[in-house]
């Protein structure tokens, strides 16, 4: 056995160092096709998504009887408004679900989970998230991002035979990434995990541990130092919340999902065998990144479901209260909000549910559906619910406990506010989302040309790209100026009635378009363009708006031919792709007519304290306490928090 190093400090690492890091992380190959991908490169591939993939019979069964279960539980075991109100999930609830299965929903049969597919595990998490966001939060943490995913795609037999059928029935798990002071840039993870004897000992602190108060295990990413005989890196290891040395130190408390057990967590010469590592040393980051290209769908699930919730909301209240004479429905000002949330709400089920199926039939790689499907869904879900507040008016900012006190119905729109927020934030915020989606988006540029652009790069290696990217596109460039999309009859299998075909040849002519403005951008800025990452947000919002435009079309057909309110659904993806039309072209103008470069200057004037003079006149109400919590290394001085639920 090599000596145990010492265990370094936190890293300090330069941002073109982090960028390796992440890059490294990356699924570097296009094995199997992408609708997403080729909408980015200009390539409408209607082929790829039209039939809509259907699943399987028994999938179907199986999937609905468990609904059928699921349902009658949230509405007789389930108080949501209680769980706000006592900032907890009751423990018999938990364990009504333990004994449901719903621990276990995408766990193999084989282990004792339901093997449910991605389609019927997101229509679980829309219904129990309808009745308690807090619960919908703890399932998903548990099976999209927590042990049972991770081990299903890496785990080795004895680990899946080990730790499975505790997943599926018993044991709550988290996933433990984030520290204090690291959030999307795992470059700087401090938390190690130093080989000692037959495993390792892991010490640091990670935050924002979703489920981390609950849990029974932990998937937690810590550092490996390289030593002789260890390769080192990030790397994922399944840890015994039980173990000594592990304490939570802290029940973190938020604006909303009120019910969420999330906590701080101590590592202090934490021992974990060496059988309990996942994966290979240095793997860690590529494990979390591939277990979420379907782990991020969960969270637009529950997206979904609360545009259905408000909807049902807005349609009840704006029939029931008049305003000047009529429903304030009928209102244009309120009428046009209502439309907006039936339509984004129709649109966004058909993103989730294509998304979910291509990833169930594992014909299509569907990285950049599901993060598009993470970002377009907790942008929109939080606009229609800010929406609702608005049709609600002053009893949309009341609380359901105040509005039931004084006799009227407990409407919880201001919770849901509340509850949505975190989404543009969890899984990978907003910001981090646009810039990951538009590295995935300019993948092929980058293969052929990134030599070009690349400052460490020698004059022969520049050469050989060159000659690389002039045959690339040689061939591309044509395809960029004519196509289907110009032609007055393409897709006119989607007229029926309403005719949905000039949607879809829209969506062919701009994809071109968006695909030339991207060209044209790297052009300009070569090098620099990954510094812009304003234009980098609008070309992926861009994207997004067309494949949520495709799937609302191709959803439409598919009801349609089966006779399941087909005219109301070509009727609604009609509604919603003349909106996205509206917003799409606001995000090509702002393309090359923004405030960017004067944004920047401002910025750092601001930074430089230019214009302090402008926050006077204020009261600051927060403490004097650091910005950032102490994560130095060593024994835990606070009360263990933790609580396994048995």
């Amino acid at each position: 056995m090599s000596a145990a190093p010492e265990s370094p400090s936190r890293p300090t690492v330069t941002e073109r160092e982090a960028r390796r890091v992440a890059e490294a992380a990356r699924e570097q190959d296009w094995r199997k096709p992408s609708f997403a991908k080729e909408l980015f490169l200009g390539r409408f591939r209607l082929d790829l998504i039209h039939p809509h993939p259907l699943p399987a019979e028994e999938d179907v069964q199986r999937g609905e009887e468990f609904l059928a279960k699921l349902r009658d539980f949230c509405e007789t075991k389930i108080d949501g408004a209680l769980i706000e109100r006592e900032a907890r999930i009751p423990d018999e609830v938990i364990t009504g679900l333990k004994e449901l299965g719903a621990f276990g929903m995408k766990i193999d049969t084989k282990y004792g989970g339901l093997g449910l597919t991605q389609v019927y595990y997101n229509k679980a998490l829309a219904l129990v998230g309808s009745a308690s966001p807090a619960i919908g939060a703890l399932l998903s943490a548990h099976q999209s991002i927590g042990v049972p995913q991770p081990l299903k795609l890496f785990g080795t037999r004895e680990q899946q035979e080990t730790f499975l059928p505790r997943c599926a029935r018993t044991d709550i798990s988290a996933f433990l990434l984030t520290e204090p002071d690291v959030g999307s840039d795992p470059a700087r993870l401090a938390t190690t995990a130093v080989p000692e004897d037959d495993g390792y000992v892991l010490d640091g602190v990670k935050l924002w541990t979703t489920n981390g108060v609950v849990a029974d295990l932990l998937v937690v990413m810590a550092r490996v130092p390289k030593s002789e005989g260890h390769r080192g890196g990030i790397t994922a290891f399944v840890v015994e919340a039980s173990s000594e040395g592990v304490t939570v130190e802290n029940r973190n408390a938020f604006m909303g999902l009120r019910g969420l057990e999330n906590g701080v967590t101590r590592f202090h010469r934490v021992r974990v065998p060496a059988a309990h590592r996942i994966g290979e040393e240095g793997q860690g980051l590529k494990i979390a990144l591939t277990t979420l290209n379907t782990g991020r769908l969960s969270l637009p699930a529950m997206c979904v479901g609360s545009g259905k919730w408000c909807l049902k909301i807005a349609r009840e209240w704006s029939a029931a209260r008049e305003q000047w004479g009529k429903p304030v429905a009928l209102h244009e000002a309120v009428g046009s909000k209502i439309a907006f949330i039936a339509a984004t709400t129709f649109a966004l089920e058909a993103v989730l549910d294509l998304s979910s199926q291509m990833a169930d039939e594992d014909r299509n790689d569907i990285r950049i559906e599901a993060a598009l499907a993470k970002l377009y869904g907790s942008e929109m879900a939080w606009l229609m619910a800010d929406e609702l507040v608005q049709i609600r008016g002053g009893r949309g900012f009341e609380t359901a406990d105040s509005l039931r006190a004084r006799g009227e119905r407990a409407v919880p729109a201001e919770q849901i506010l509340r509850d949505l927020r975190i989404n543009r934030i969890f899984e990978g915020s907003t910001e981090i989302m646009h810039l990951l989606i538009a590295r995935e988006a300019v993948d092929a540029h980058l293969s052929v040309a990134g030599d070009l652009i690349d400052p460490d790069k020698s004059l022969g290696a520049k050469a050989r790209a060159g000659a690389n990217a002039g045959v690339f596109y040689a061939k591309w460039l044509p395809g960029l100026v004519a196509g289907p999309g110009h032609l007055p009859g393409a897709y006119s299998e989607f007229k029926h009635g309403i005719d949905l075909s000039p949607h879809l040849r829209y969506v062919e002519r701009t994809a071109r378009k968006l695909a030339r403005s991207t060209f044209y951008a790297m052009s300009r800025w070569q090098g620099r363009m990954e510094t812009k990452q304003g234009f980098l947000g609008r070309i992926v919002d861009i994207g997004a708006e067309l494949f949520a435009m495709s799937a609302a079309c191709v959803r439409a057909e598919l009801l349609r031919g089966r006779g399941d309110h087909g005219r109301e659904a070509y009727q609604l993806a009609d509604a919603f792709c003349r909106q996205a039309r509206i917003r799409v072209e606001e995000l090509f103008a702002r393309l090359w007519t923004n405030t960017d470069d004067l944004d920047r200057k401002v910025v750092k004037n601001v930074l430089a304290g230019g214009y302090e003079w402008l926050e006077q006149g204020i009261i600051d109400p927060s403490d004097d306490g650091p910005w950032i919590a102490d994560a130095t290394p060593g024994p835990s001085t606070h009360d263990n928090v933790h609580r396994p639920i048995r």
